[in-house]
């Protein structure tokens, strides 16, 4: 019997939250902390698909064409997309699937699950065209955005597909550039209040949305890419005051994107200027978009007296995680500030490579 083993890491996002959705770029890590799927092919026509971590048991009929998709199915959906690239099944498997990504955290647990399926899949079955990592970030962010018409943008699916550290730039033409493959001093810290994903990126989205529509309005040649701090001035008496703050968080973590950005290309890594870079696009996170909850808040505060360089929210918000920014070999007495001050877990993590088969017998 045919066994594959497909593992898919989690992913930190270090800036840009919130901005791929606008067609703004972002930096963002895998981590060493993963999905992991074994499959063994049976002799029946199903998927009988074991989630050890939740205590789930779901079997799928490999025939079954899927027409109305239940909210967040992503097997199915994946399932559906990849049929139309050549992908169909013929055969059954049991499937045991585990990790040690923090569920619910802001890490991607979702979306490594979800590339971890689709190349399992891919590697059983295979499809029409060349796979690469960047192929299998495509085929995740159709199978949980597009297909189910969700707010959220490619960020996930690309740091957890091609690994590393990613500059995504998902301005047309869209471009993911590995800028890096190491980044010492990382530590996350999950607060273990459940983060609020499609809601509050819904909301934040839309604001942003229409405070970029009015703009246009009275600007037509107007650039969002290109705009910088220096020009919200002339802009804010074109909007409505409960627009401000979401425009004006677009500009700002666009603008502390590109400095980052600028620092990850020098030869050597500046940490103390990365972390400060983290701190002020949290502070936007926090202040603007009002995404933080007072153990996040606490969290960071004590990641900072502990001597560490930055930190930030991860993700849409709500509750979640940090990822925070420290000397290289002080990770200890940082890690034990943030669970001090009220953390369910905090660990130091590495950047990791992307999704990979480690087997197929």
């Amino acid at each position: 019997m045919r066994k594959i083993h497909s593992l898919a890491p989690g992913r930190t996002c270090l800036f840009g939250d919130h901005q791929d959705y606008l067609g703004l770029p972002v930096i963002a890590c895998a981590i060493n902390r993963n999905i992991e799927l074994i499959a063994v092919e049976n002799t029946t026509e199903v998927f009988k698909i074991n989630m050890v971590d939740i205590n789930e048991v779901r079997t799928i009929d490999i025939y079954k064409i899927v027409t109305n998709l239940e909210k967040r199915d992503y097997f199915a959906s994946s399932l559906r997309v990849l049929r139309r690239h050549g992908c169909i099944p013929n055969v059954g498997y049991d499937i045991t699937i585990k990790g040690n990504i923090p569920i619910n955290s802001g890490l991607s647990s979702s979306s490594a699950l979800l590339i971890a399926w689709i190349n399992f899949l891919i590697t059983a079955f295979g499809v029409d065209e060349k796979v690469t990592p960047e192929f299998l970030a495509k085929m995740g962010y159709a199978s949980e955005v597009l297909e189910h018409v969700e707010p959220g943008g490619m960020m996930d699916h690309y740091s957890i597909g091609i690994g590393t550290i990613v500059h995504i730039d998902t301005k047309e033409p869209f471009c993911c550039s590995v800028i890096g493959t190491q980044l010492n001093g990382l530590i996350t810290g999950v607060s273990g209040v459940p983060k609020e994903t499609i809601g509050l990126i819904g909301e934040i989205k839309g604001n942003a949305v229409l405070a970029i529509d009015c703009i246009k309005q009275n600007f037509k040649d107007f650039d969002l890419y290109n705009t910088e701090i220096t020009d919200l001035d002339k802009y804010y008496q074109y909007l409505p005051n409960q627009l401000v703050p979401y425009f004006e968080a677009a500009i700002k973590n666009h603008h502390y994107t590109k400095q980052a950005l600028k620092e990850f290309q020098k030869p050597t890594l500046d940490l103390k200027k990365i972390g400060a870079l983290m701190n002020e696009h949290h502070a936007v996170l926090r202040d603007l978009l009002k995404i933080t909850v007072p153990r996040i808040d606490a969290m960071i505060n004590a990641a900072l007296n502990a001597g560490a360089y930055g930190a930030k929210i991860v993700g849409s918000g709500g509750g979640g995680s940090i990822v925070v920014l420290a000397e290289p070999g002080n990770e200890a007495p940082v890690v034990a500030a943030i669970l001090a001050a009220g953390a369910l877990e905090a660990y130091a993590i590495s950047v990791a490579p992307g999704a990979q088969i480690l087997e197929t017998i």
